[in-house]
């Protein structure tokens, strides 16, 4: 379970970041973030591979707590592709689109800083739950298109760990379920 919360404190981390686009328009609704962790070291990363192995098939309790603490904050359960990328699902309200920002930040629990570069955004944050920090990039294709690279600093069960999120973002459609 360690190596599962390594990996959704990361992500939780990478994601829980309000990134506003500068140039971009943002489409209100549904899109899509796919993930994949990974860290410097060969032996954490087949670790975390493993981790996302029992995150696709987690007991149902787990799975429903780990569903409650993602739908607090307005994301979807994650899928695990086979390439071991996590794919996560929120909405973008209009007021956010008006804004410029992306889905999946975590209601107040992070600070971050957006810095125009070419083609994108050049972002840093910090967070208190899950405790964490980093810096990145948001680079657009269009305005239906992202891909991100995060470098993240995060602490898991008193451990820290520094970890890479690379993720792609697609909008998904103009509607948003109520539990995406």
């Amino acid at each position: 379970m360690n190596r599962i919360a390594i990996a959704i404190t990361a992500l939780a981390a990478a994601m829980a970041v309000t990134i506003t686009a500068q140039a971009q328009t943002i489409k209100p609704g549904m899109w899509e973030t796919s993930s994949k962790i990974s860290t410097a070291d060969v032996q954490t990363n087949q670790t975390l591979d493993m981790a996302m192995q029992q995150l696709a098939n987690m007991p149902p309790a787990q799975r429903a707590q780990m569903e409650a603490f993602l739908a607090k904050n307005g994301v979807s359960a994650p899928k695990v592709g086979s390439d071991g990328a996590i794919a996560l699902r929120g909405c973008v309200t209009p007021e956010m689109a008006a804004k410029k920002q992306l889905p999946l930040n975590q209601k107040g629990q992070c600070t971050s800083t957006s810095t125009p570069a070419a083609g994108g955004l050049d972002i840093t944050f910090s967070c208190k739950d899950p405790v964490s920090s980093g810096r990145g990039q948001v680079r657009f294709a269009d305005d239906n298109n992202y891909t991100m690279v995060m470098d993240v600093k995060t602490n898991v069960a008193g451990q820290a760990h520094d970890v890479k999120v690379h993720s792609t973002g697609k909008w998904v459609g103009a509607t948003c379920p109520a539990n995406p």
